[in-house]
Order: structure tokens, then C-alpha cells, then sequence
């Protein structure tokens, strides 16, 4: 009876070794998989998370700029500030560049969407943002960060104020940016039909300031237009 025994494990598992390699020559696999979803987690928001998702907008057709559509039922669109100037983007990564003049000198606000289920939350984005900047005695930059929601929005939006040094955020070469002390950021999330819209900008703090109530204002009017 022993020896039947093992005969008939040994039987069993050269069977499943079988049926293994078959899966595995079909294009099977050994363990299930989390389909797409693995291929598109990203971390929270930011210039970084748009180099692997497509830009609304590049494939069907040119919109104006500023008003790149989602594709889901409309377009989301917004009123640029009048004194604004609408640039095209300096990369792939971004939806819209804006230029925004000011006594110290230029900011730019610049508008990213990373798609449906990406961009993270407006909480984990807004820390993101802020640990861009380190404050002159030292302390957290969360204790110097601001966030509150935005009532007269037509969709859900939220404002995101910080200031310090701000070491750049990301650059296109090697090389690390450059710090920027005495600077400002200004970040809006908007809540879309699809997915969030990011709106970042950053500029010498008194720039960014003058340029408060426009950018707020902007925010306000992001909706969706069918």
C-alpha cells in the first residue's frame, strides 16, 4: 500500500507539472494577475505620473488651448485670465502652460490630467506640493500649507496655498533644480466627470499673490461644456 501511495503522488504532481507547462506555453500564467490595474497605479499627482498617460486632446484634434477635452460626455474648459499668456506646453507632461506677469517677476501655471482613477487624492497632492518647499527656520512644511475647499466652484475644487523655498519640482535634464527661496505656490484640484484636474502655479510670492483672486477665479470656472 505504501508503495502505491507514491506511485500515485508521484503520478499526480508529473500531471500538474503537464498542465503547468501548457498554461505557461499557451501565454498563460502560474498566478493570477491584477490585469491593467498594476500598469496604471501611479503616485499622487505631479509632472512625473504624465509621462506615461496620454494627453487629452492629441487624439481627437486640436482644441484651444487651455481646453483640452476628457472625452467623457464634454469637454472640461475654463476662463483663462486676461492678463495671461497661454504658452504651448514645454513638454508632453502638461495639458496647459500659462505665462503670468507680475511685479517680481513671471510665474507659471501649468495644468495636468493623468485620467480616470489617477492623480491620487487632493489631500495627498497637496502634501506632495508642499514638501516642494522648505521653510526658512526649519519647520514642517505641512505646518506652513494651507488647503481649503472652493464654494462658488461650478465643480468640486479645492485651493492649495504654500510658500518658502521651493527646490523646483521636477526638471527635464539631470541636473537638480534650482532652489527658489521667497517663492509661492498656488495648487488647485477640480474634481472632473472623469478623473481630477491639477492646476499649479508657482512664481516669485508676490507675483503669485497679485495674481491670487485670477487664479481663483479660474478655478471657479472650470465646467464642463457638451
Amino acid at each position: 500500500m505504501m508503495l502505491s501511495s507514491r506511485r500515485t503522488r508521484m503520478i499526480t504532481a508529473l500531471a500538474a507539472a503537464a498542465m503547468l507547462a501548457i498554461a505557461v506555453g499557451c501565454g498563460g500564467s502560474a498566478e493570477p494577475t491584477g490585469g491593467e490595474s498594476a500598469a496604471v497605479t501611479q503616485p499622487a499627482g505631479g509632472e512625473e505620473n504624465a509621462r506615461t498617460l496620454a494627453i487629452p486632446g492629441e487624439q481627437g484634434g486640436a482644441m484651444p488651448p487651455g481646453h483640452p477635452p476628457t472625452g467623457q460626455g464634454g469637454d472640461v474648459v475654463w476662463d483663462v485670465p486676461s492678463s495671461w499668456t497661454t504658452e504651448t506646453p514645454s513638454s508632453n507632461m502638461r495639458v496647459a502652460q500659462y505665462r503670468v506677469p507680475g511685479t517680481a517677476g513671471d510665474g507659471e501655471c501649468v495644468v495636468f490630467y493623468f485620467g480616470p482613477g489617477q492623480g491620487g487624492d487632493p489631500v495627498a497632492n497637496a502634501r506632495r506640493w508642499a514638501n516642494q518647499f522648505s521653510q526658512p527656520d526649519g519647520s514642517s512644511p505641512m505646518d506652513a500649507m494651507k488647503m481649503d475647499s472652493i464654494p462658488g466652484a461650478h465643480l468640486e475644487a479645492s485651493l492649495v496655498e504654500v510658500t518658502g523655498t521651493y527646490d523646483g519640482g521636477m526638471t527635464m535634464t539631470a541636473a537638480p533644480a534650482e532652489p527658489q527661496p521667497g517663492w509661492m505656490l498656488l495648487g488647485g484640484i477640480v474634481v472632473g466627470p472623469d478623473a481630477p484636474w491639477f492646476f499649479k502655479f508657482t512664481g516669485p510670492e508676490a507675483t503669485v499673490r497679485e495674481n491670487h483672486d485670477a487664479f481663483v477665479d479660474m478655478l471657479e470656472s472650470v465646467r464642463v461644456e457638451s
